[in-house]
């Protein structure tokens, strides 16, 4: 079976979300071939390179998502792409096609500007929404240009418009220009996937079966190959797009009409996309409740856990070993959504009654100043709360907090940091899938953690789960399991076998190499133009079985004498049994002379 595995800021570079999780899939089902059709985030994402590919897969192609103001004219690697993307291809769009463009986009803005609040029927919404989308999509194939036209006056006109039209939400309404100006750029950027290449029979066309591996910009490709050629696509969500756009909308520049006009556009896109997919698997059930209240169908859905390498943790969820008995260990990036401020109050109530107990936090601050400041502050009320002693790394065994980085001499490892205490604490207020619980769990150890995400789904009543933002709780549940070492063990071996069941790399390609071939098993066949005869009736050999095998069969061959064997040859395929006189017949001794297609 032939992949299309479409990413967006992730595989096949060095860098990016969801990279880890696609190439161990890629890796794991070496019996498909892959074809991978990536979008790249920034300059720097693109600079780190690609990982290194396995052999089956075919080819790559690639195409930047960062506006030209980032410096879309470098380092693409697709100069055909960037021609058509940055100056139109030197398209000029005459009176007919400008009336096209008009249509699609006033559709488009009509759908993005409507809210249910007015009135308005989502479904219609919906209709004008796929109209303008699609229109677009096919202006975009036969002429191009779109980039520039989409950031054109005509564009800010018709947004200007439909944001002053009945029907229209309160927040569109006071929309200014500068909002439209800046909305037009976002529209432009997030559509930037309409205006590539790739939507030709030997490129998407040629593939079986399309796997989104998130929503949002790299299902766009999907969507067009589904309409164009017919394949099918598989959408995959570890997170959700809408819902992190939603988080990251008040920490945005932009005013709130122009956040109300993304939200908008974002949760029309999530919908078609729900829509139009095969089926749409989740990570957890935690991101299948978001799909569904953006109108995925239960009916198409199904959870399938993202694979971690249980092997890695195999020597500690072994061990005997409880680790320190009285430590505490929190691992992860250190930011305001992990909440340490409510974990050290706690643990200031749990030294109060276990003054033998320590905390160890492994993990950097994230990305940004803000959470360098966090982790200055974090630093700065342990040593409040504990003014007799002092709190860092270096005075180990002294300092009931410390600070530590994994990577040195004691802990060289994510293993060593969790076999480093008894309890693991997870105390977040925003959390998606809790890698760092699993990992936990994979090392047999007991945890208490806040009720957020998907907590309560991956533990399964293994761990001790709190209220959020309730130091008081949490530590409760800390002193709890530090005084009953007992009930540790016991809940440190179900959360292993949970996660060696559940969470495993296997499990999860277990899981996919089924659905590729349930949904390429209801996929309607798609017969090639180069293997049906004039009545559109499929030629017998033209496409061997053979040829869809990776091996060296698959080399294109030189041309022989006559149509059928240019087809062999095309497919990449020789029959053994094939005689002199009759290529590309496997019933040669059977055939009479022109016999062999009967």
């Amino acid at each position: 079976m032939r992949i299309g595995l479409l990413t967006d800021g992730g595989y096949p570079y060095a860098t990016g979300e969801s990279r880890l999780w696609c190439d161990r899939l890629v890796r794991g089902l070496p019996q498909h071939e892959f074809d991978l059709f990536a979008l790249s985030r920034s300059a720097h994402q693109e600079d780190q390179g690609w990982v290194r590919l396995p052999h089956h897969v075919s080819r790559v192609r690639t195409a930047p998502l960062w506006t030209p103001e980032d410096g879309a004219l470098r380092g693409s690697g697709e100069p055909r792409l960037l021609a058509r993307l940055v100056t139109g291809g030197g398209v000029s769009y005459g009176r007919r096609d400008r009336k096209r463009f008009a249509a699609h986009v006033k559709a488009l803005a009509t759908a993005i500007c409507a809210t249910e609040d007015t009135g308005t029927d989502p479904a219609d919404s919906a209709g004008l929404f796929a109209e303008g989308f699609y229109g677009l999509a096919e202006l975009a194939r036969e002429r191009g240009g779109l980039h520039l036209a989409l950031r054109s006056e005509a564009t800010v006109r018709i947004l200007e418009a439909a944001s002053r039209a009945p029907g229209a939400g309160r927040t569109v309404q006071s929309a200014t220009v500068v909002d439209h100006l800046a909305f037009a750029a976002e529209l432009e950027r997030v559509l930037r996937p309409l205006s590539l290449d790739w939507y030709e029979p030997e490129s998407l066309g040629a593939v079986d079966l399309c796997h989104a591996a998130s929503g949002g910009a790299a299902a766009i490709p999907g969507l067009l190959a589904k309409r164009f050629f017919g394949v099918p696509l598989l959408v995959t969500e570890h997170g959700v797009p809408l819902r992190t756009h939603y988080l990251a909308a008040p920490d945005a520049s932009f005013g709130a009409p122009v956040r109300a006009l993304l939200a908008h556009f974002h949760m029309l896109l999530a919908a078609e996309v729900y829509r139009q997919a095969a089926l749409v698997t989740a990570g957890n059930t935690h991101v299948r409740r978001w799909q569904q209240r953006c109108g995925a169908d239960p009916a198409r859905q199904r959870t399938v856990y993202p694979g971690m390498a249980a092997e890695r943790f195999s020597a500690v969820g072994e061990d005997d070993d409880a680790g320190g008995p009285d430590t505490l260990v929190r691992v992860g990036r250190i930011e305001p959504a992990k909440d340490l401020i409510a974990l050290l109050h706690a643990f200031a109530e749990v030294r109060r009654a276990e003054p033998d107990a320590r905390l160890r936090i492994f993990g950097a601050p994230a990305d940004g100043d803000e959470a360098t400041t966090y982790l200055a502050h974090c630093r700065a009320l342990a040593a409040q709360l504990f003014p007799d002693e002092a709190t860092g790394a270096h005075t180990e065994g002294v300092s009931p907090v410390t600070f530590e980085e994994i990577g040195g001499p004691e802990v060289p490892g994510l293993a060593e940091a969790y076999a480093a205490g008894g309890v693991i604490v997870l105390s977040s207020v925003v959390e998606g899938f809790p890698i760092s619980l699993v990992e936990s769990m994979f090392c047999g150890r007991a945890t208490v953690s806040t009720d957020v995400g998907a907590v309560v789904e991956v533990i399964g009543g293994t761990g001790l789960v709190v209220p959020p933002r309730n130091p008081r709780a949490l530590a409760d549940a800390c002193i709890a399991l530090l005084r009953d070492p007992e009930r540790r063990a016991r809940l440190g071996a179900a959360a292993r076998a949970r996660a060696l069941e559940l969470f495993t790399v296997e499990q999860n390609l277990a899981a996919f190499r089924g659905i590729y071939l349930e949904l390429i098993s209801h996929a309607p066949v798609r017969r090639e133009a180069d293997a049906v005869d004039a009545d559109g009736e499929p030629l017998l050999f033209a496409a061997p079985a053979e040829a869809r095998l990776l091996g060296p069969w698959t080399q294109p061959q030189p041309a022989a004498v006559g149509a059928r064997a240019r087809s062999w040859a095309a497919a990449g395929a020789e029959s053994e049994g094939e005689s002199e006189g009759e290529p590309g017949c496997l019933c040669a001794t059977a055939c009479g002379p022109g016999d062999g297609d009967a």
